[in-house]
């Protein structure tokens, strides 16, 4: 069996300091915004090169709590993609705003800035890109927009820890972000984890009210906030694997560069790196007209594969009604021929070769 991502190979890397480090959390019972936690904020804060850095708790949290400190609310239209996961437009949704759904880059997958422009309303208040699976978005062209039109610009970085832009990361490159740390992403919990971060020393102070009850001392409340707070033995977690981020993030290009290779005479579409920021895959996923064929044997040869995203926001229940009449033909036509492949760092080459076998022999059969 090889799975999408191997988290046991993982934490067999990293246990004796998360014990060690987990073991000591529980021993001091300091475990809601302890010592790990603000540590992990500051090395975080430094990693990524921005002035703060909230934890919270999910990636569709910091989403949330990014799009109110921002000043998004009811009526509001923000314009994102519809090729996403539904975390980032259910985020608009709880602020009562309106997802504007546009179309998608048919080689990168991420949102298109031109579709972007043409989405533009008086109603328009902030664009949420999604740098998807780990190849940031074109944030020259949407930051000229956004600056263009005075709108604000919220970074969906959930798929994207460790990517970069001309030596800036993804999520310093607009008012503020959001990332998740789900156990399969390329900077994982062991469950749920987020973190929003920003340059505004304004934005901060509200972000860290409304993780916290609305509180920034205790039993005083200025706002209505929520309980979304980073678990401190989560941060124990996540400091041990920030300091091998880099080197997650190298291996996994090392595997993607290595699957392209070997599949590039195959009648498919590999992953395209447009050379505007690094990559860092926190999926690898590829384009088929034989998709169920290349699925069916992959799962027949007990290897992971996935299907992400099988129904574009735009066309999901509960999007239909608004979204009545919608066409984004590229998101479509992606969403109908994409698959995923398993990447993480410990993908040996003899599991990278036994994988395009299969697919070789899912073509060779058919």
């Amino acid at each position: 069996m090889i799975p999408m991502v191997n988290l046991k190979a993982q934490y067999a890397e990293i246990k004796d300091e998360v014990e060690q480090g987990l073991a000591q959390t529980i021993e001091n019972c300091s475990f809601i915004l302890g010592p790990n936690v603000q540590a992990f904020e500051q090395e975080t804060a430094a990693y990524l090169g921005v002035k703060h850095a909230i934890g919270v708790a999910s990636g569709t949290d910091a989403l949330h709590l990014a799009l109110i400190a921002e000043g998004i609310g009811a009526g509001d239209e923000v314009i994102t993609t519809a090729f996403t996961f539904i975390a980032t437009a259910e985020a608009i949704k709880y602020v009562g705003a309106v997802p504007v759904f546009v179309d998608i880059d048919p080689r990168t997958f991420n949102i298109s800035p031109e579709a972007i422009e043409q989405a533009i309303t008086p109603k328009t208040k902030a664009v949420m890109p999604v740098h998807l699976f780990g190849q940031p978005a074109d944030m020259g062209k949407i930051g000229q927009i956004c600056q263009a039109h005075n709108l604000k610009l919220i970074e969906d970085c959930c798929q994207s820890f460790g990517a970069s832009i001309n030596g800036k990361q993804t999520g310093t490159l607009g008012h503020a972000a959001g990332y998740s740390f789900f156990p399969s992403k390329n900077l994982g919990a062991f469950g749920d984890g987020g973190l929003v971060v920003t340059d505004s020393d304004e934005t901060a102070d509200l972000l860290r009210q409304l993780r916290n009850h609305g509180s920034n001392v205790r039993y005083y409340h200025d706002v209505i906030g929520y309980n979304s707070r980073l678990d401190e033995m989560q941060a124990v977690i996540l400091r041990a694997k920030l300091k091998r981020i880099d080197q997650y993030n190298q291996a996994r290009r090392r595997v993607a560069h290595r699957y392209s290779k070997l599949m590039a005479d195959l009648p498919l579409t590999t992953p395209y790196e447009d050379g505007l920021g690094v990559h860092v895959y926190h999926q690898y996923t590829l384009l088929s007209d034989r998709r169920d064929d290349i699925l069916k044997a992959l799962q027949d040869g007990q290897i992971g594969c996935a299907v992400y995203y099988p129904v574009p926001l735009h066309q999901q229940n509960v999007f239909k009604q608004e979204c009545e009449g919608l066409s984004l033909p590229v998101t479509e036509s992606v969403a109908a021929h994409c698959f995923s492949l398993p990447i993480c760092p410990f993908l040996t080459d003899d599991d990278i070769e036994k994988i395009v076998a299969v697919i070789r022999n899912a073509f060779a059969a058919g």
